[in-house]
């Protein structure tokens, strides 16, 4: 039997849709079930942290298992406990795997420093799972009587900024860092600054006005939190109106 989603410290968003605000920096995982195929939108910051909301995941939906990950950016805190996921299909926007191939020192680095125990970094860093399937427009997944879209609407936060459409009443979407809520969006050496209010132009138009909006950090927020918070990245960035 599938437990409430609030018994778990989840979010019901939608049926079958939900997410959890991890603990330490906010951050967003999102749980998407079909009838025959289980969707996880980003896995934490530790290998623990995966195997947490791996167990939370089978609890949640009467023991099925996570088959499907989708990574919106590669980012120590979305994407270090991929390795709980013995066997899952992972995703990510196209140049993903490469830069995490490229940058284990750089995610031990930036983890330890923002709070990760040395030896739980290490190990997500050693066991860490490169995305198998690189997404370079969108990318339509069935999960068994629920169709999602993977959308690479980036760059902005990064180079590589993966968002995830769950259509229904009412439509979900998943932003990744594209969008903060719990502050200022981070825009961190690997930004790319100047395209970011673009991106969230390519959010807003996969969404549409209706849309829950998820942010990687922080509450719900509906279509004219995005469009103020691309208004303001515009203008903290000097980008033009386009």
């Amino acid at each position: 039997m599938n437990v409430p989603w609030e018994e778990r410290g989840w979010e019901g968003l939608a049926a079958g849709v939900g997410r959890r605000r991890l603990p330490g920096w906010d951050a967003t995982a999102g749980l998407v079930a079909g009838d025959h195929a289980v969707l996880l939108y980003d896995t934490g910051s530790s290998v623990r942290e995966g195997g947490e909301l791996r167990d939370q995941a089978g609890a949640l939906l009467g023991g099925r298992r996570v088959t499907h990950i989708a990574l919106s950016h590669p980012h120590f805190d979305h994407v270090l406990g991929t390795a709980a996921f013995a066997g899952a299909e992972v995703y990510g926007a196209v140049g993903a795997a490469e830069l995490l191939a490229r940058q284990g020192p750089g995610l031990y680095e930036d983890a330890v420093r923002e709070g990760v125990t040395a030896p739980e970094a290490a190990e997500a860093v050693e066991l860490l799972v490169l995305p198998r399937h690189a997404v370079s427009g969108e990318v339509a997944l069935d999960l068994g009587g629920r169709r999602v879209l993977l959308a690479n609407v980036g760059p902005g936060h990064t180079a590589h900024d993966l968002a995830l459409l769950v259509p229904g009443s009412p439509d979900v979407v998943f932003c990744g860092d594209l969008v903060e809520e719990s502050g200022e969006p981070q825009a961190g050496p690997d930004a790319i600054t100047a395209r970011w209010p673009a991106a969230l132009d390519r959010l807003l138009a996969l969404g549409g006005a209706d849309a829950v909006y998820v942010p990687g950090h922080g509450a719900l927020v509906d279509a004219a939190f995005v469009r103020a918070q691309r208004d303001a990245l515009a203008t903290r960035f000097g980008v033009p109106p386009g």
